[in-house]
C-alpha cells in the first residue's frame, strides 16, 4: 500500500511527520532524549537535539541492546531487534480526526521485560485500539539490562528510571501538539515496567508525571543497594573489568548483555536466581517504593491494580518447573523463605489436585506480587484517590499456559489476531473478552472509574474469565497479609 503521511507536527525540538492508517495517526521514533552512549553513557538522560527541516517519523527508532528470550520462553515472548545508538524515544497514536484544540485522555504505555529486555516496537503494544477510541497513547523506549540498571561505584544507578521520568516529563510538554491533553495522563506498566512506575508513584513528585496509573503484575519493592549491586559485580568479575563507569564504558554494549545473559541463564522473576533489579538510594528510587507507599505516598494518585491468576505458569512450564518440583523440594522451598505451613495447606486445601509445583508457583506469586498488592490496596483504604484491583483468569489451552504472566496483554489492546498474542492464547481467544477488558482500561484512562466497586474494607475485585465474571470480595486477603515479602 501507498504511504498516507499524517499531518506535521511540531514540537520543542523540530517538526515531525508520521503516518496515517485508517482513522489513526502514528509519529514513531521521537527523541525525548539523546542518545546515551558515548560521553553520556551510564549518564542521566540528557535533553534531545534539536533538527532542521521535518524529521520522518515513520519507523521506531532503535532499541536497548539486549538479547532475546530463550530457554523456551522465545516461543511466547518475541524480541525486537533495531540497530542504531538513538533509544531514547516515544511514540505516539492519535485519532486521525481529531479537531482542532482537541484535548484527549493520555495513555503512556511502559514496556516489562525483567529490567533487560523489551521494547515499544513490538507489534502487541501497537496504540491503534486506543487512539481508534479517543485516547492519545504513548508508547516508550528506555534503556535495559546494564546500560539501564548497573549499579557502579561512580556513576548514578536505576538510570532506565530516570529515563522514563524523562520520556513522562516530554509528553507533559509536548503531548498537546498530538491532541492531548497535559493534564489527564495515565501512565500504565506491565511487569518490569510496572515495576518502575511504582517507584516513581513513590516519589514525592509523582504528580509532576502522571494522573493515574495503571500497575500490571508488577513486583513492588526494590532491593537494597548492597544486594542490587550483586549482579553488576558478577558481570565485572566475569569480563574482568572495574564496577565503575570506567570500567563499564570500556566495553561495547553486546559485550555486557552477553555477560548478562550467562550469568542469568536459568533465572526467573518466579523462580529465582541472578539478576537485575531497582536499587535503593540514588535520585530514581530514594527509598524502597512499596514501604513508602504503605506509608502514604501516592494517595492522591487513582490506581488501577492486578493480576493474572497463574503468573507462574510463563517461567514454570517452558522450563519443565511444574512437573520437576515434588513434595519434598516444595518443602524446602517453604521452609528457606520462610512460609508459614498453614499458607501451602491452604493452597492445597483449594486444589487438592495441583501439583507440588504449582503450589510452589502459587506461593511465590503470592509472595511477590498479590500479597504486596493487597496491602498496598489496603493502605489505601480511605484515601482521597480511588483504586480498583483486577483479577485476570482466561486460560490459554497453549501449551498448559492457562492464566499466565502477561496472557492479558492482547485482550487490554484488544487486538487478539496479532502473532503476539496468538504465540500465548492461541486463536479461539474469545473477542467479548478483549472487547470488555479494553473498555474497561479506556473508562478508567478517560475519568478514573473502569466500571467496577472501588477497593474497600470489603476488598472487591473484578475478574475477567470469559464467562461473564464478575466483581468478588477477597477472600484471601487476611492470608495473603501473613505472607513474608520477597
Amino acid at each position: 500500500m501507498p504511504r498516507v503521511d499524517a499531518a506535521v507536527v511540531t514540537v520543542s525540538t523540530g517538526e515531525v511527520r508520521g503516518t496515517r492508517e485508517g482513522a489513526v495517526d502514528r509519529y514513531l521514533g521521537i527523541p525525548y532524549a539523546a542518545p546515551p552512549f558515548g560521553d553520556r553513557r551510564f549518564a542521566p538522560p540528557q535533553p534531545p537535539d534539536v533538527w532542521e527541516g521535518v524529521r520522518d517519523a515513520a519507523a521506531f527508532g532503535p532499541t536497548a541492546p539486549q538479547a532475546p528470550y530463550r530457554g523456551g520462553l522465545e516461543k511466547y515472548l518475541p524480541t525486537v531487534e533495531i540497530a542504531g545508538d538513538d533509544i531514547l524515544t516515544v511514540n505516539v497514536w492519535t485519532p486521525a480526526d481529531r479537531a482542532e484544540g482537541t484535548a484527549l485522555p493520555v495513555l503512556v504505555f511502559v514496556h516489562g521485560g525483567a529490567l533487560t529486555r523489551g521494547s515499544a516496537a513490538l507489534e502487541g503494544y501497537d496504540g491503534s485500539t486506543f487512539a481508534r477510541d479517543g485516547v492519545v497513547y504513548v508508547s516508550i523506549q528506555y534503556r535495559v539490562g546494564q546500560e539501564g540498571f548497573a549499579v557502579l561505584d561512580d556513576a548514578p544507578f536505576d538510570l532506565g528510571v530516570l529515563d522514563q521520568q524523562a520520556a513522562l516529563r516530554w509528553v507533559r510538554r509536548e503531548i498537546a501538539a498530538f491532541g492531548g491533553d497535559p493534564a489527564r495522563v495515565t501512565a500504565m506498566g506491565h511487569s518490569a515496567g510496572a515495576a518502575t512506575l511504582t517507584a516513581l508513584l513513590a516519589l514525592p513528585q509523582a504528580r509532576e508525571l502522571f494522573d493515574q496509573v495503571i500497575l500490571q503484575s508488577g513486583p513492588m519493592k526494590a532491593q537494597p543497594l548492597r544486594k542490587a549491586a550483586r549482579f553488576s559485580r558478577l558481570v565485572a568479575k566475569r569480563l574482568r573489568i572495574a564496577a565503575t563507569r570506567a570500567g563499564f564504558s570500556s566495553v561495547e554494549p553486546a559485550v555486557l548483555v552477553a555477560a548478562q545473559t550467562a550469568l542469568s541463564s536459568g533465572g526467573s522473576p518466579i523462580g529465582g536466581g541472578p539478576a537485575v533489579a531497582l536499587a535503593i538510594g540514588g535520585e530514581a528510587v530514594p527509598a524502597d517504593p512499596y514501604t513508602t507507599l504503605l506509608r502514604g505516598a501516592g494517595r492522591g494518585i487513582p490506581v488501577l491494580i492486578g493480576t493474572t491468576s497463574e503468573e507462574y505458569r510463563l517461567w514454570f512450564v517452558p522450563t519443565g518447573v511444574l512437573t520437576k518440583v515434588g513434595r519434598a523440594t516444595l518443602e524446602i522451598a517453604r521452609a528457606s523463605a520462610r512460609v508459614p505451613r498453614r499458607i501451602v495447606a491452604a493452597h492445597r486445601r483449594r486444589r487438592p489436585e495441583a501439583l507440588p509445583g504449582e503450589i510452589l508457583g502459587e506461593v511465590v506469586t503470592d509472595m511477590i506480587l498479590r500479597g504486596p498488592h493487597t496491602r498496598f490496596a489496603d493502605s489505601r483504604i480511605g484515601a482521597p484517590a480511588s483504586t480498583h484491583v483486577y483479577e485476570f483468569r482466561w486460560r490459554s489451552p497453549v501449551d498448559g499456559l492457562g492464566a499466565a504472566h502477561a496472557m492479558e496483554l492482547g485482550f487490554v489492546f484488544d487486538n487478539l489476531d496479532i502473532p503476539d498474542a496468538v504465540a500465548l492464547g492461541g486463536t479461539d481467544g474469545p473477542r467479548h473478552l478483549g472487547r470488555e477488558m479494553h473498555a474497561a482500561w479506556v473508562a478508567f484512562v478517560a475519568d478514573g472509574d473502569p466500571g467496577w466497586e472501588a477497593w474497600s474494607s470489603r476488598r472487591p475485585v473484578r475478574v475477567f474469565d470469559g464467562q461473564g465474571g464478575a466483581t468478588e470480595y477477597a477472600p484471601r486477603a487476611d492470608e495473603l497479609r501473613g505472607l513474608p515479602a520477597r
